[in-house]
C-alpha cells in the first residue's frame, strides 16, 4: 500500500514552490529598471499632487481674499512669470539630463564638472540680463500700460532670475534620481510659504492686491530656492571628485537652444489663452477660465510626472545602442501616462463644479470648459512623453517645430474665437491646438524615429540591423528598411545592394554597437561614403578595413537621421 501510494502520488501535479513565484511575479511587474522607474514616477506624481493642492488651496484663497478683479490682474501677471520663467534657463535644465547621463557614462569627468558650474552661472547671468530687459520694457510702455500693471510687472523681473537658477538645478538632482530635492523646493516649499506669506498679510490687514500678492511670490520663489542650492552643492561634493574644470559651451549651448524652443513655445501654448483672453476680455473672465484650466491640471501633473523621471533614461538607453530596451521603456511610459490621466480626467469632472465652487461661486460658470479641456489633454497622453525622447535622441530641432506649429495654431484660434465665444472660444482653441500637437509628434516620431507611439499600438515600428560586411552577401545581415536618404540625395551604394543581395530575415538590435566593429568607438561624424558601415556610411574595402576605419558608436536607425553637421551632440564621440 505504501508503494501504491507512492506511485499515485508521483502522478500528481508538483506544488510550484515559493521560489518559482518570484520569477512570474518579476516578469509580470517588469525588470528593476521599470520598477525604479515607477516608483520615482510615483514620487514624482505624489509631490505634484501636494504641490497641486498647495497652489490650489492658495489661489482659492487668494481668490477670496483678493477678489475677482485684483485676482485677475494677479493671474495676468503670474502668467508672464511662468511663461519667461520656464525657458529662462536656456534648455539647460533639461539638457543636463542628456549630458550628465553621457558624461557618466563616458568618464568625461572634467566636462561633468564644468557641466554643473557652468551651466548654473550662465543661466543666472542670462536670467539677469533678460530681466533687466523685461524692466526696461515695462518702463518704456508705462505710459500706454494700465495703472494698475507697472508695478506688479516690475516685481516679476525680479523674480525671474530665481527660476533660473532653480531650473537648473532640478535638471541635474533628476540626472541623479534626487526626486525629492529636485521638486520639493519648488512644489512644495514654494507653495507652503506663498499661502502662509499671504495669509499672513491678510490677518494683518495689509492690503490684499496684487502688488502683494507679487510681493510674496518674490519671496517665496528665492528662498526656497538658495536653500536647494546648497543641498544641491553639498551632494555634488560626494559624487563628484574635485578636480580640473572644462567647458563646452558651444555645445552646450547649441543642443540647448532647440530644447529651449520646444519649452519656450511649450509654454506659450500652456499660456496663450490666457494672455489673449485678457486681451479681450475683462479680469473677471479671466479669473475664471484660470479657475477651470487650473482645476484640471491635475491631468497634466501626470504627463509631467513621467516625462520628468524617463527623460534621462531616454539618453542613457540610447547611448548604449539598447534600441529593443528603448521600444519597451517607451511603451511602458505611455501606458503610464495614459490610463492614470484618464482615471483623473473622469474623477474631476465628475467633481469638477463643487470644486469650481470653492473659488466662488460665480466660478461654477467655467465648469462646462473643462469638458473641452480634457479633450486635449488626453490627446497629449495618449502619445506619453514623446517630447522628452525626441529631445533626448537629437530631433529637438523638429520637435521645436511641431510645438511653434501648434502655439500659431493655438495664438490664430485664440485671436479669431475669443472676441465671439469668450472663455469657451480659448478653451476651444487650447484643445484643438493641443490635438494637432500630439498628431504631429505621433508622425514625426514615427518617421524620423521609426517609433509607434500611440496608446493602443505596440512600441516599435521595425527592427533596425545592419550586416558587419554590406559587401558580403553572406554576412546574414539585412539593410534596415528605414526610408533614409543618403546625404547626396539617394540611398547609398551599399544600402541597395545589401537589401538586394541579402535574404535572411532580419533580427533584432545587433549586439555590437557598430556594424563594422565589435567594439564602440566614438564616432567623429565627419564623413559619410557611398559604401562600407552601414551605420555611418564610411568607406571600407573589406570588413578589417571597414573594422579599423568605422567610427561610428551605433549601428542602429539614429546615425542615418541626421547628417554630421547635424549631429550637435559629436563632443559625446570624442576619443
Amino acid at each position: 500500500m505504501a508503494l501504491t501510494g507512492s506511485e499515485d502520488a508521483s502522478r500528481l501535479p508538483a506544488r510550484p514552490s515559493l521560489a518559482g513565484w518570484w520569477p512570474r511575479l518579476k516578469a509580470r511587474l517588469g525588470d528593476a529598471e521599470h520598477l525604479v522607474v515607477q516608483r520615482l514616477a510615483g514620487t514624482v506624481f505624489l509631490i505634484r499632487v501636494a504641490g497641486a493642492v498647495l497652489a490650489f488651496g492658495s489661489q482659492v484663497l487668494f481668490a477670496r481674499w483678493m477678489g475677482t478683479f485684483e485676482f485677475g490682474i494677479y493671474v495676468y501677471v503670474w502668467t508672464w512669470v511662468m511663461l519667461l520663467g520656464q525657458a529662462i534657463d536656456l534648455g539647460l535644465g533639461t539638457a543636463a539630463q542628456r549630458f550628465i547621463p553621457e558624461y557618466r557614462e563616458r568618464g568625461m569627468v572634467a566636462l561633468l564638472r564644468g557641466f554643473v558650474s557652468g551651466s548654473r552661472w550662465l543661466a543666472i547671468g542670462v536670467a539677469i540680463g533678460i530681466s533687466a530687459l523685461g524692466a526696461g520694457g515695462v518702463w518704456l510702455l508705462e505710459p500706454y500700460l494700465n495703472h494698475y500693471l507697472a508695478i506688479p510687472l516690475y516685481l516679476a523681473c525680479i523674480t525671474l532670475p530665481a527660476y533660473a537658477i532653480a531650473n537648473i538645478q532640478e535638471g541635474i538632482s533628476r540626472s541623479y534620481d534626487w526626486v525629492g530635492l529636485a521638486m520639493m523646493p519648488s512644489y512644495i516649499f514654494r507653495q507652503l510659504l506663498l499661502t502662509v506669506l499671504m495669509a499672513a498679510a491678510y490677518f494683518a490687514h495689509l492690503p490684499t492686491d496684487a502688488v502683494t500678492a507679487m510681493i510674496v511670490v518674490a519671496v517665496s520663489a528665492w528662498l526656497p530656492t538658495l536653500g536647494q542650492l546648497i543641498l544641491v552643492n553639498r551632494r555634488l561634493a560626494t559624487r563628484i571628485e574635485p578636480g580640473p574644470k572644462a567647458y563646452d559651451f558651444r555645445i552646450w549651448l547649441t543642443t540647448a537652444m532647440p530644447i529651449l524652443m520646444v519649452e519656450g513655445f511649450y509654454s506659450l501654448l500652456a499660456y496663450t489663452d490666457v494672455l489673449v483672453l485678457q486681451y479681450f476680455r475683462p479680469p473677471d473672465d479671466v479669473a475664471v477660465y484660470y479657475a477651470a484650466a487650473k482645476t484640471l491640471a491635475l491631468v497634466s501633473f501626470i504627463y509631467y510626472s513621467v516625462s520628468a523621471t524617463t527623460a534621462h533614461r531616454f539618453s542613457t538607453y540610447h547611448v548604449a545602442g539598447d534600441r529593443k530596451a528603448l521600444s519597451a521603456f517607451l511603451a511602458q511610459s505611455i501606458k503610464w501616462t495614459f490610463w492614470p490621466s484618464l482615471a483623473a480626467t473622469a474623477l474631476l469632472l465628475a467633481f469638477g463644479r463643487p470644486i469650481l465652487g470653492l473659488f466662488g461661486a460665480q466660478f461654477t460658470d467655467g465648469y462646462q470648459l473643462m469638458f473641452i479641456l480634457a479633450a486635449g489633454l488626453l490627446a497629449r497622453a495618449a502619445i506619453g512623453p514623446i517630447e522628452r525622447l525626441l529631445n533626448m535622441l537629437g530631433e529637438q530641432r523638429v520637435c521645436a517645430m511641431v510645438y511653434a506649429c501648434a502655439f500659431a495654431i493655438n495664438l490664430v484660434l485664440c485671436i479669431v474665437l475669443i472676441p465671439h465665444f469668450g472663455p469657451t472660444g480659448a478653451a476651444i482653441a487650447t484643445a484643438t491646438a493641443l490635438t494637432i500637437e500630439s498628431i504631429m509628434l505621433f508622425v514625426v516620431t514615427r518617421n524620423r524615429l521609426g517609433f509607434h507611439v500611440f496608446i493602443w499600438a505596440r512600441g516599435a515600428l521595425a527592427p533596425c540591423t545592419a550586416p558587419s560586411n554590406p559587401d558580403s552577401a553572406s554576412s546574414g545581415g539585412r539593410w534596415p528598411s528605414w526610408r533614409r536618404l543618403h546625404p547626396s540625395g539617394a540611398r547609398s551604394r551599399a544600402a541597395r545592394s545589401s537589401r538586394t543581395s541579402s535574404t535572411s530575415p532580419p533580427s533584432r538590435w545587433p549586439p555590437s554597437r557598430c556594424s563594422g566593429a565589435a567594439s564602440a568607438p566614438a564616432w567623429s561624424g565627419r564623413s559619410r561614403a557611398s559604401s562600407g558601415c552601414s551605420g555611418c556610411f564610411r568607406r571600407g574595402s573589406s570588413a578589417g578595413a571597414t573594422a579599423s576605419r568605422c567610427r561610428c558608436w551605433s549601428a542602429g536607425p539614429i546615425p542615418l537621421l541626421r547628417s554630421a553637421r547635424r549631429w550637435s551632440i559629436a563632443s559625446w564621440a570624442k576619443p
